[in-house]
Parts: structure tokens; C-alpha cells; sequence
């Protein structure tokens, strides 16, 4: 015997809630944590976390998470400028948090490549700048 179902009577009786971006607050100067933080500063840390790590290098984080900025070491520059921009973008879009990337200018000094880009943010838009090794 099939069991038969009415599917006019399946509806959804819970709500989706967007859960709080409070976190552990990094005191980078001093390489402690100092308690929690929430919003504009939690985000800023978020993607200050991502870039600075290295995808698939720790088996504590998911493949999705990180950014692949070792790979341009040791290649020209116009390769870096077209690739870290994508790079960065792929990077932080994994958050839902953050809503696009653009704005990207570079520079470089010898062997450094120096990034500026606005995230934009469920806060609102975040300039941020990054420096990265070649």
C-alpha cells in the first residue's frame, strides 16, 4: 500500500534567522584575544582572517574558505594584477556577509604587491588594503 500525502497541507512553520556575527575579538598587535566582537569590526576581522589564510593548507577549514595568494609567488606582475583580483573576490564572497568586492587599484614596490578594494558589506561598504608577497 502507497501512503498518500496532501501537499496543499505542507507549509513551512518555522522562520530563517540570521545568526549574529559575534566572535572572538583579535588583538593582532599583541597576538591575544580580548573578548568578543560583533557588526562592522567582526567583518573587517572576517575578511582580514580569509586572505591572510591559505586554501586547502588546514584541515580545520573547509575548502571553501581561505584564499589562494601563495600561488602568485615568483610570478610577473600583470599576472598577479589579473589574478589576485579574482583571487580576493572568490575568497570573500563565501561570506554571506559580504555582498560584492570592487574597486581594486594596485601598486608595487620590488617584490610586493600592494591591493586597495571595497568590500561591500551587510554594514555598508569597507575599504580595505592588503599587501602580498611575489
Amino acid at each position: 500500500m502507497i501512503p498518500q500525502n496532501d501537499y496543499e497541507d505542507l507549509t513551512a512553520d518555522f522562520e530563517e534567522v540570521a545568526q549574529p556575527s559575534r566572535t572572538y575579538k583579535l588583538d593582532l598587535e599583541r597576538k591575544r584575544i580580548v573578548g568578543f566582537t560583533d557588526g562592522r569590526e567582526a567583518i573587517e576581522q572576517a575578511i582580514y582572517k580569509a586572505l591572510s589564510t591559505e586554501r586547502y593548507d588546514h584541515l580545520i577549514y573547509t575548502w571553501n574558505y581561505g584564499a589562494e595568494i601563495g600561488k602568485l609567488f615568483g610570478q610577473t606582475i600583470p599576472f598577479v594584477y589579473s589574478e589576485i583580483k579574482r583571487l580576493i573576490t572568490e575568497a570573500l564572497t563565501h561570506d554571506d556577509r559580504i555582498e560584492s568586492v570592487d574597486a581594486f587599484s594596485f601598486s608595487h614596490v620590488k617584490q610586493k604587491v600592494h591591493v586597495q578594494f571595497i568590500a561591500h558589506t551587510i554594514v555598508g561598504a569597507i575599504e580595505i588594503q592588503k599587501e602580498v608577497d611575489i
